[in-house]
């Protein structure tokens, strides 16, 4: 595969409503910010941040599609400008928010992350097992998580490490512990797929080149997974009865629905009302609470 070439991706379709990361920490944050997302599906604007990052991680997905002697970091910021032609076909709104020195102004920032990605370790001493994978199950009691992992590492010896790239700098102690829920929630996924408990889970911070580690144990995982279970009936049950109700916080300054938001003077869209498809695990709420 030359440096120019990507893995085909499928396109992404429309699927029911789940329990991700960025989803759970939604509704945990305000569950009306929960219903624009999940179920209104109310367009938000890109940020540069976002689309720095999508770049950033759809160069290195092509860079380890690689064979692995030619991962030299000179090849791996080359996959940059190409990369940003995938994110364009992916999403051709954003041609027209990054124009001449924007653009490139965000491509050279991305190429420094990539270039400093080798300060961290070295992609050519290893071989993942997988890059940016999706994944979706349903836990025993029908709760249904999904996302995507950016590398999944497995050692001869069976032993696996889930890796996540930030394009930021390493976090403060609110923002470590919101990334610790999404590395939580991937080492959960994979212990119910595999039945083995990761044996690390990693946050490399391209910002500042440093890495956050931490080892889950098999008890920890199950505590998390009842957590999320109890989040998911709540979901369900404001669902079921579309109350979805606002919580003002600090972070509403970055909302992008304030004008929509009872908080702020708005007044949300008519609500849509459930998927039907989910009703049957509404009806599995109702039995969980009696």
């Amino acid at each position: 595969m030359s440096i120019l070439e990507f893995p085909a991706q499928p396109r992404p379709r429309r699927s029911r409503p789940a329990l991700s990361p960025s989803r759970a920490n939604d509704f945990k944050q305000c569950p009306l910010l929960y219903r624009f997302r999940a179920v209104d599906r109310l367009p938000e604007k890109s940020t540069t941040a976002q689309v720095k990052g999508t770049v950033v991680h759809a160069a290195l997905e092509a860079l380890y599609a690689m064979p692995t002697e030619t991962r030299d970091s000179v090849a791996a910021v080359e996959l940059v400008s190409p990369a940003w032609d995938r994110v364009l076909e992916e999403s051709p709104e954003l041609d027209a928010l990054f124009e001449g020195k924007d653009r490139e102004a965000l491509l050279d920032q991305a190429r420094t992350l990539v270039a400093g990605y080798y300060e961290m370790e070295d992609p050519t001493s290893f071989d993942p097992e997988s890059c940016e994978q999706r994944v979706e199950i349903d836990l025993a009691d029908g709760t249904p998580l999904r996302g995507f992992i950016d590398r999944i590492d497995v050692a001869p010896n069976g032993m696996i490490r889930v890796v996540d790239y930030k394009t930021g700098k390493s976090p403060r102690e609110f923002t470590e512990a919101k990334a610790l829920f999404q590395m939580k929630f991937y080492a959960l996924v994979i212990m119910r797929m595999r039945s083995v408990v990761p044996s690390q889970l990693k946050l490399m911070y391209l910002g500042d080149k440093k890495s956050l580690t931490y080892t889950p144990d098999e008890e920890e995982l199950i505590r998390f997974e009842r957590m999320l279970s109890a989040i998911w009936k709540a979901i369900l049950e404001a669902g079921q009865s579309g109350d979805f109700r606002p919580k003002k916080t600090k972070l509403c300054g970055w909302c992008d629905h304030q004008a929509v938001c009872p908080e702020f003077g708005g007044t949300p869209p008519v609500y849509p009302g459930w998927p039907d498809e989910l009703q049957d695990q509404n009806l599995l709420v109702s039995e969980m609470s009696q």
